[in-house]
């Protein structure tokens, strides 16, 4: 249920609103305010609430059911567009970012180089995988704290904010200095783990799972918001389907849809969307012109000796390639990279 406020109201009365909402109706309130309108996200079980009751107060515009079952991540609650500010960098609204990176951190050496190539091209954000979920358990599992230590000396050496995976609560505390915990699609429905990343101040990009709804992607950021932390990137990454010509298949249509229903901004995954190093330009140009805030693309220095994904991954005179479409793609959708 939402309730919107009237203009020009003082923000004594708005308190005491809450606090009468609070106390009588048993409900959490999340409070946003635009550049006009002041809404009251009531979060909870709000069935036996009579809306005419709180219309009736004198600072009440309106009072409006909710009827999908996400509340902090959708649109009604928050009509303006999420913008996460990341170490300066920003992004939703017409700020755009370009995460890239290997698909695992393999050295010290690589990951620095792979940082500084890729920052020379315009990329905004450093991603790199130090755990990696892998299907197989003979396969490279990544060099865990160890990887985050050298994408730490990858930051200090290009200023580049950091993207990397967490795979369990216990590595929480190896996160401290990452600069945005991504959580992987195996782990979207993970809620133990998106219930303490509620109560982390960072921002989190959660990545849709292979056979996730968007309805579902979005109730597992509510897990996160739930728990106070409104920073949550949503990460379109293809899902899996009867084709067989790609690795998943890229639902570009799921860009528009969460930005018609959620405030939070989108990033798309092209890379392991087709798993195919020739359709990741054409798919980060589709997905700019859906609305897309930003994408994450797997870029090597060496795809063919890769210990994880080189098949998806360009190599680095690939991607100076694929960011020159990309920032003119960016440019003519009026956004800024």
């Amino acid at each position: 249920m939402i309730v919107i406020i009237k203009q020009n109201v003082a923000d004594e009365k708005i308190e005491n609103l809450k606090e009468h909402l609070t106390q009588y109706f048993h409900v959490s309130i999340s409070e946003v305010k635009g550049e006009h309108t002041t809404i009251l996200g009531l979060i909870g079980d709000t069935a036996a609430i009579n809306p005419d009751l709180i219309a009736s107060n004198e600072i009440v515009e309106s009072v409006k059911r909710v009827q999908e079952p996400f509340k902090s991540s959708n649109r009604k609650f928050h009509p303006d567009d999420t913008v996460i500010d990341i170490c300066g960098r920003k992004i939703g609204a017409k700020d755009f970012q370009v995460i890239a990176g290997p698909c695992s951190v393999e050295s010290e050496e690589q990951i620095i180089e792979v940082a500084q190539r890729v920052k020379a091209a315009g990329a905004t954000m450093l991603r790199g995988g130090a755990f990696k979920p892998r299907t197989s358990p003979y396969s490279f599992q990544g060099l865990r704290a160890e990887g985050i230590e050298y994408l730490l000396e990858a930051k200090k050496a290009t200023g580049l904010p950091i993207v990397t995976e967490i795979m369990s609560l216990a590595h929480l505390d190896l996160f401290q200095d990452v600069d945005v915990i991504q959580v992987g699609a195996r782990n979207m429905q993970n809620f133990e783990l998106l219930k303490a990343l509620g109560h982390c101040n960072k921002p989190i990009l959660l990545k849709r799972g292979l056979a996730n709804t968007i309805e579902e992607l979005l109730m597992s950021a509510e897990y996160i918001m739930a728990g106070g932390n409104s920073n949550v990137i949503l990460c379109e990454r293809g899902i899996r389907t009867f084709e067989t010509m790609t690795r998943n298949t890229l639902d570009i249509s799921a860009v528009p849809v969460l930005k018609r229903i959620s405030h939070l901004p989108v990033v798309v995954d092209p890379s392991h969307g087709t798993g195919v190093v020739w359709l990741v330009e054409p798919m980060a140009k589709a997905a700019i012109a859906a609305g897309a805030d930003g994408v994450i693309i797997e870029a090597h220095n060496n795809p063919a000796k890769a210990l994880s994904d080189g098949a998806q991954s360009l190599n680095l005179d690939q991607f100076d390639d694929v960011m020159k479409t990309i920032k003119r793609q960016v440019e003519f959708e009026g956004k800024s990279l």
